[in-house]
């Protein structure tokens, strides 16, 4: 699953750095903004049934994809 949800973040991104490097700072970085992470959040509702909201979430708790990783594997 976690291939999965990196592959996603991946295409999101457009740059498979983030499935490299599991700390890139992402929103520093510009590979996500508010919009891209918006997205995100609908793929991994319609792929693995999982729902988390922008509101539930901090951006210090979702910059890096190890961060994105953990939120969503404590969801599952």
């Amino acid at each position: 699953m976690r291939e999965d949800i990196l592959n996603v973040l991946a295409e999101i991104c457009e740059d498979e750095c983030v499935k490299d490097d599991l700390e890139t700072e992402l929103f520093e970085s510009g590979l996500m903004d508010s919009l891209g992470f918006a997205e995100f959040l609908v793929e991994l509702e319609d792929q693995f049934d999982i729902v988390i909201s922008p509101s539930e979430v901090e951006r210090e708790d979702i910059n890096t994809p190890e961060k994105i990783l953990e939120l969503v594997e404590s969801r599952i």
